[in-house]
């Protein structure tokens, strides 16, 4: 008996089903792409212009190959215009506020969200009611304040002023993740005679690393670009400027040092850049392991 061939017209209608299948994907990657380069765009455009001299910045339009590699924006950025002394400056006070704001959002958070006392949810609400709030109508009150304590030409109230702001974003994305946690954790600590001191820092906070480093990328970077407290701490001692409120120095009563402007730049996001690669993954995964609760 002869076996009969296979038919095989219905190969190029499956293979034609998965291409569009597909394209909606490859329409919505290239989209990204084309989002993304021009996001990146402006950053790699200052990256050229730090490495260009004022003319060719100028001249050269879009074209971010620079005709000759001007190193000397860099160092005249880190000795002339002090940003070596700003950028060891912003360090101090980002990590040491970074450090308060962690702790101190991250026990709101877990009392919040594992406790029940009288007012919680009044207080809960009029902290989610004070991010309407402008942040301009806080800085009077906070350096009248630093005035009247003796810190205003200080880091030591530079970081204070920074620190005691409400970040109330913060606690919220620690308060969802403590509701997640099953109680039995807490009760089996409580029994092997742990305080609440204990529960929280060997128990609580090991558990909710993803939201520590969401919550420390974020203060790292709103702190890091701050500019109004800072300006005003230091506006009588230039030697404790941010970069933020360095950059100013490149602002002349007649003309702007504009790649100058541009290597500072460069040398004040790079940090930021730094950390946001090494904690992208915990930052991503604490923010949606909050929205989930």
């Amino acid at each position: 008996m002869t076996t009969l061939p296979v038919a095989t017209h219905h190969a190029p209608s499956s293979r034609w089903r998965r291409v569009a299948r597909r394209l909606p994907w490859w329409i919505a990657a290239a989209f990204l792409l084309g989002a993304a380069a021009l996001w990146v765009f402006p950053f790699v455009w200052m990256l050229s212009a730090s490495l260009k001299d004022n003319m060719e910045m100028f001249a050269g339009g879009l074209n971010l190959l620079p005709t000759d590699f001007v190193w000397s924006n860099y160092e005249r950025a880190w000795y002339d215009a002090h940003f070596g002394t700003y950028l060891s400056n912003t360090v101090i006070v980002t990590l040491v506020t970074v450090l308060i704001v962690t702790i101190r959002c991250a026990t709101c958070g877990y009392v919040l969200a594992r406790y029940r006392f009288m007012g919680s949810k009044v207080f809960l609400a009029v902290l989610v009611a004070t991010l309407f709030v402008p942040t301009g109508y806080t800085i009077i009150p906070v350096v009248k304040v630093s005035m009247q304590l003796g810190l205003i030409d200080s880091l030591t109230g530079m970081i204070l002023a920074l620190s005691g702001g409400g970040y109330v974003s913060a606690v919220l994305l620690y308060y969802g993740y403590f509701r997640r946690i099953p109680r039995e954790l807490e009760e089996a600590a409580v029994v092997d005679g742990a305080g609440f001191v204990r529960t929280f820092v060997s128990v609580m906070l090991p558990l909710a690393m993803p939201v520590t480093a969401t919550v420390a990328v974020l203060t790292f970077i709103t702190t890091w670009n701050s500019f109004f407290l800072p300006l005003v701490f230091s506006f009588s001692r230039p030697e404790l400027r941010t970069v933020s409120v360095g950059m100013q120095a490149f602002v002349g009563e007649t003309a702007t040092d504009w790649t100058g402007m541009a290597a500072a730049g460069v040398i004040s996001i790079l940090p930021v850049v730094i950390v946001f690669v090494f904690l992208q993954r915990y930052f991503v995964e604490g923010i949606s392991g909050a929205v989930k609760s």
